[in-house]
C-alpha cells in the first residue's frame, strides 16, 4: 500500500470534482505556480492498487513549479470517487474508457502517467485510443502480471474482502504490515484508514484479479507510434522486478529512469528526484 506522507494538498493544488461523460471523479488539480506564463502542458496522474490521488501530493508542487498543470484522480471506486458494487463495472476496459473521458474533460492532449495498477490502466487507455495523449509514463508498472509473492498477497486480500468488513480487513492488514516508522504521527494512520474504508471492495477485488492475470501487451504498446514513452521506477521493487522493467523499457523503445533510494513508490519515497525525472522527460517533448 502506498503511504503518502500527508493528505493535505500543497498551495498550488485544490480538491475538486471533475465532471466527465462517464461520471464525476474526485481530483487534486495543481496549476503552475508561475501565474504569469501559460502551462507547458497538462498531466493526468493515475494511482495504483489500494491507492488514491493523494499518492501524488508530494509531486504536485514540483510539477507545478516546473510549469505543468497536474491532475491526480481517484478512479471509480477509489477513495472519494463513488463506484458501484458490481465487479464488472471495474473491468479494465471500463476503467480505460474512464481515463479517456478524464483526458477529454481536462482538454488534452495530456501527459499520461500511471503508477503500478494505474500504469496498466493507462496502457489499456492508450491502446483503445492514443489520440488524447502527448506522452505515456509507466511508473513501477510492469509488462504483465505481478510477481508470484504479490499474487499470493492479493489473493489473501481478495478472499478476506469477500467475507469480512473493510474495517476488519484493515485491522488485519495493519497487524501483518505495520507502518515502517513506529514514531509516525497517529493521524497519518487515521488518514490511511479513512481512505481504505472509502474504497469500494468490489473495485479492490476486480482490480486485484486484473493484476494477477494481466497479459504481456508490450508489443502492442510499442506499436503505438508516435507516442513518447517513459519507464520509471525505484531501484528495488517487489511487485515487478527491476530487471523486468529494464527489459520492458528496451522493448518499448522508451526512456528509462531508476530513482536511487526508492522502491515501489518513487512518488512518495523520493518525490523531488521523481518529479525532476518526469518533467525532464516532458520537457524533451517540447511545448504545445
Amino acid at each position: 500500500m502506498s503511504r503518502p506522507t500527508t493528505f493535505t494538498p500543497p498551495p498550488s493544488a485544490h480538491a475538486r470534482t471533475l465532471p466527465t461523460a462517464r461520471g464525476d471523479f474526485a481530483v487534486l488539480d495543481a496549476q503552475p505556480t508561475d501565474n504569469g506564463r501559460a502551462a507547458k502542458g497538462t498531466a493526468l496522474l493515475l494511482p495504483g492498487y489500494t491507492g488514491s490521488k493523494e499518492d501524488f501530493i508530494a509531486l504536485l508542487e514540483p510539477l507545478a513549479a516546473a510549469g505543468y498543470r497536474a491532475v491526480a484522480v481517484d478512479g471509480r471506486g477509489q477513495y472519494e470517487t463513488a463506484g458501484p458494487d458490481d465487479q464488472q463495472a471495474y473491468a479494465q476496459a471500463e476503467l480505460a474508457q474512464d481515463v479517456l473521458a478524464q483526458a477529454e474533460s481536462i482538454q488534452g492532449p495530456v501527459h499520461l502517467l500511471g503508477h503500478s495498477l494505474g500504469g496498466q490502466i493507462a496502457r489499456a487507455a492508450v491502446l483503445l485510443d492514443p489520440a488524447p495523449f502527448r506522452t505515456l509514463t509507466l511508473m513501477s508498472s510492469g509488462p504483465a502480471q505481478i510477481s508470484p509473492a504479490q499474487q499470493r498477497k492479493v489473493k489473501l486480500l481478495s478472499d478476506a474482502l469477500a467475507t469480512m468488513s473493510m474495517d476488519r480487513v484493515w485491522e488485519a492488514m495493519r497487524a501483518l504490515d505495520p507502518p515502517e516508522d513506529a514514531d509516525a504521527p497517529q493521524d497519518d494512520g487515521e488518514d490511511l484508514r479513512r481512505r481504505w474504508l472509502r474504497h469500494n471492495p468490489a473495485q479492490l477485488i476486480a482490480t486485484g484479479r486484473q493484476l494477477t492475470v494481466e497479459p504481456d501487451r508490450v508489443a502492442e504498446l510499442a506499436a503505438v507510434q508516435p507516442l513518447p514513452k517513459h519507464v520509471i521506477s525505484g531501484e528495488r521493487d517487489d511487485t515487478w522486478p527491476v530487471p523486468l522493467l529494464d527489459e520492458m523499457a528496451r522493448r518499448l523503445g522508451a526512456g528509462r529512469t531508476v530513482i536511487a533510494g526508492a522502491e515501489h513508490s518513487p512518488n512518495t519515497d523520493r518525490p523531488a528526484e521523481t518529479a525532476a525525472a518526469i518533467t525532464a522527460f516532458w520537457d524533451r517533448q517540447g511545448q504545445y
